[in-house]
């Protein structure tokens, strides 16, 4: 069969991927980062402005900056790859830390209840949060590659605004309801959808400029 009669959609599974570069290597390693140090820090319910928020949402929306930007610098199916990487990551670290503080604390230590206190019940809250971090950032990322591909190349910003405004939401609804609907009032429910969704989008729009560190665009 000559080259000519191969099918476009077959050519472009079979074609090499684009090699790693240093700014792809760098988005990569902070993506993973960012989404574990959100997901451990959403074991504190702060309060700010006289509503109770899990601490995450202060640095989570840049997630999904930073995977529009791995979008950007790896393609659609590294970017799928590197949901589901740091999923599994953030899955094991739970794991890892429900195990730790399952062993008996040295007595010498004296913060082996506090620890138990804090990570004992992390299953809930990380298991929440894994699912909503896969499913709004794949849904990130078909939107991300339809507006880019169907719609325009021009104007990023625009791209990770619509991307991330479809995402977001979904993630938001998803993560609250998974971690806190059944463990904490439901004013205190609402409260932290509200101010979670708000500061969400406000950080997400914030970042937007870090999609414009490179030039390189990979479908």
């Amino acid at each position: 069969m000559s080259s000519e009669s191969v099918p476009a959609s077959s050519s472009s599974l079979s074609a090499p991927l684009p090699p790693l570069t240093r700014i792809a290597i760098i988005v990569v390693a902070v993506y993973a980062m960012v989404q574990l140090l959100a997901d451990l820090a959403s074991l504190k319910i702060g309060v700010v402005f006289g509503l109770a928020v899990d601490m995450g949402t202060f640095i989570y929306p840049v997630t999904f900056t930073l995977r529009d930007l791995a979008h950007k610098v790896l393609g659609r199916r590294r970017a799928r790859v590197l949901i589901i990487t740091a999923a599994a990551m953030n899955f094991f670290a739970v794991l890892y830390l429900i195990a730790c503080a399952a062993v008996p604390s040295d007595e010498g230590w004296g913060l082996g209840e506090q620890f138990s206190a804090i990570f004992s019940p992390i299953w809930r809250i990380v298991f929440a949060a894994v699912v909503a971090q896969v499913v709004s950032q794949l849904v990130n990322t078909e939107v991300y590659h339809w507006f880019a591909t169907r719609v325009t190349k021009r104007y990023q910003w625009l791209r990770v605004l619509v991307s991330n405004s479809v995402a977001i939401p979904v993630d938001n609804i998803i993560f609250v309801l998974g971690a806190f609907a059944w463990a904490m009032p439901w004013s205190s429910v609402i409260d932290i959808f509200i101010f979670n969704l708000v500061l969400k989008m406000a950080v997400m729009v914030v970042s937007i400029p870090l999609v414009y560190v490179t030039k390189a665009d990979v479908e």
